[in-house]
């Protein structure tokens, strides 16, 4: 019982992180008001996470871990179009999972992110998966578009943000246009509506 009370704070500790950042900024948020909007002392915060380094690490490895299982399946694969089309839904499957605060935490606080260690391990990661996704033979703009799948999923929340829709509707319809901007056999892409089956 008191290892899922220790889950469980530092889950609520992790998304109240995330929405001051969101609110605020990585940068401008501080770990005394995350305490104060959590109702505890800083010292019992500290017990937790030691810093918002720590935080932002905890939140990531999640995400991290989740992307490895794709990196890993990748590896396995021959990157044809259905394969890549099955990478873009796996992925998006991963990204609906962390759900819409994660994303807009990683979309708007880029500086934050490029220095960060986390942010250094999801590039690597994700230039495996461009890899993958991407055929060096295909003209520039068809790979633009095949790595431009990945940034749909990623910015989707805090572009239709003020879109009135459910986020289910919204990563439905980012998985709709990140699919849409794969080539298929023939090298051509496919209008966004209806592309997933």
């Amino acid at each position: 019982m008191q290892d899922r009370d220790l889950a469980s704070t530092r889950t609520r500790i992790q998304d109240v992180a995330l929405e001051l950042f969101a609110e605020r900024g990585y940068d401008k948020t501080s770990l005394r008001e995350i305490s104060e909007r959590l109702g505890m002392t800083k010292a019992s915060l500290y017990y937790y996470f030691k810093s918002k380094d720590d935080i932002v690490q905890s939140i990531v490895d999640d995400l991290l871990a989740a992307v490895d299982d794709i990196v890993d399946w990748s590896r396995t694969q021959t990157p044809t179009p259905l394969a890549r089309r099955e990478l873009i839904e796996r992925y998006s499957k991963v990204i609906r999972s962390q759900g819409a605060p994660l994303l807009r935490f990683i979309m708007e606080n880029q500086p934050a992110m490029r220095v960060h260690k986390a942010g250094e391990a999801m590039r690597s990661r994700m230039q495996e998966l461009f890899d993958f996704i991407t055929d060096p033979a295909d003209p520039l703009p068809v790979q633009l578009c095949s790595r431009m799948a990945f940034y749909t999923l990623h910015s989707s929340p805090v572009v239709m943000g003020d879109v009135d829709a459910s986020p289910e509707d919204i990563f439905d319809a980012a998985c709709d246009v990140a699919l849409s901007m794969l080539p298929d056999e023939s090298g051509r892409t496919e209008p966004a509506e209806g592309t997933r089956g």
